[in-house]
């Protein structure tokens, strides 16, 4: 055999070897699309299915890419939201914002140097992660979450708080149920009126009428820590409830982030800090973060605008 017929071969070899592998990756892209479906339950038909795997695909080549950099403090994973754009992920699950009246505050951040450690997280005094679902209820969830903590730490009782009356019942108050709201109105409501239990009023992720308005479990009042140092001294006393930018944590999955904005969109629940980050409680179930959680870096400043407008504590 002559020297360009074993090229040809050759040339030939490798043309089948790429086309294999071609097939074998998108077989495994497919694999691995066909197992987050199933995972998260979801369903498409055909034509979604087809865009879908498509942006599925995107996020986690971006997620791939951003893991094999050895400079990034925090890990980037699959979860419910990786077959999102980023658009759809800031319209469906973001969803606070300040209402009129309600201003910014002086932000004075401050030095961690000679702060104690603190985490409720490990001291008894939070409640179990939950999910809104593809609701913009976070405030709510805020809510009830800050309230659920002053239960157990302040009077050593466990509540389970009904999120769906905040959504269903406070638009009187400034809030636009599955379309927005903030976690200090949902807080008067509570103290004016009190709030049912979730057994008692269940959450749908939608809107709905006012089915029960408010309840037993009523708190006194709140109070607003007003600089990054108020909100951390605070943090000694009890979980705050705490607004974000969260535009760009939908593949978020471990260590300490930093990649982010200060345009408030989202309600958390700030439960710790160290002289390394904060600690947050979101409301995306456990299957995001970590187990629920994420730690934001530069404790005492306002990353992702953790400060801009304070945090509220029941009293």
């Amino acid at each position: 055999m002559n020297k360009q017929h074993i090229l040809g071969a050759v040339t030939l070899g490798l043309c089948i070897l790429a086309v294999f592998l071609s097939h074998q990756e998108g077989a495994q892209k497919l694999g691995a699309f066909d197992q987050w479906k199933k995972d998260f339950g979801v369903t498409y038909n055909q034509d979604e299915n087809i865009f879908r795997r498509l942006i599925f695909e995107e996020n986690v080549a971006k997620i791939i890419k951003h893991n094999a950099d050895n400079t990034q403090t925090y890990e980037m994973g699959i979860n419910q939201f990786t077959g999102l754009t980023e658009a759809e992920f800031v319209a469906n699950y973001l969803g606070s914002w300040a209402p009129e009246g309600i201003e910014k505050i002086e932000v004075q951040e401050v030095s961690m140097r000679d702060t104690n450690d603190v985490d409720w997280t490990t001291k008894g005094g939070v409640s179990q992660i939950k999910n809104q679902g593809q609701c913009g209820s976070c405030w709510a969830f805020s809510a009830t979450g800050v309230v659920e903590s002053y239960a157990l730490v302040k009077l050593g009782k466990s509540v389970n708080l009904s999120e769906q009356q905040l959504v269903d019942c406070t638009r009187n108050m400034g809030n636009y149920g599955c379309n927005g709201g903030w976690p200090y109105n949902a807080l008067k409501y509570i103290q004016t009126k009190g709030i049912a239990t979730e057994e008692e009023y269940p959450y749908t992720a939608r809107d709905g009428t006012c089915k029960k308005d408010g309840g037993d479990f009523k708190i006194n009042g709140y109070s607003q820590a007003k600089s990054c140092g108020d909100m951390i001294n605070s943090l000694n006393t009890e979980p705050l409830s705490v607004t974000v930018d969260a535009s760009r944590w939908s593949s978020y999955r471990a260590g300490v982030f930093t990649n982010c904005g200060t345009s408030i969109n989202h309600a958390v629940l700030l439960v710790g800090a160290t002289q390394d980050y904060y600690k947050v409680k979101n409301s995306w179930g456990t299957s995001w973060g970590e187990n629920g959680y994420i730690r934001i870096g530069n404790p005492g400043q306002n990353t992702c605008g953790i400060c801009t407008y304070g945090g509220y504590m029941p009293n």
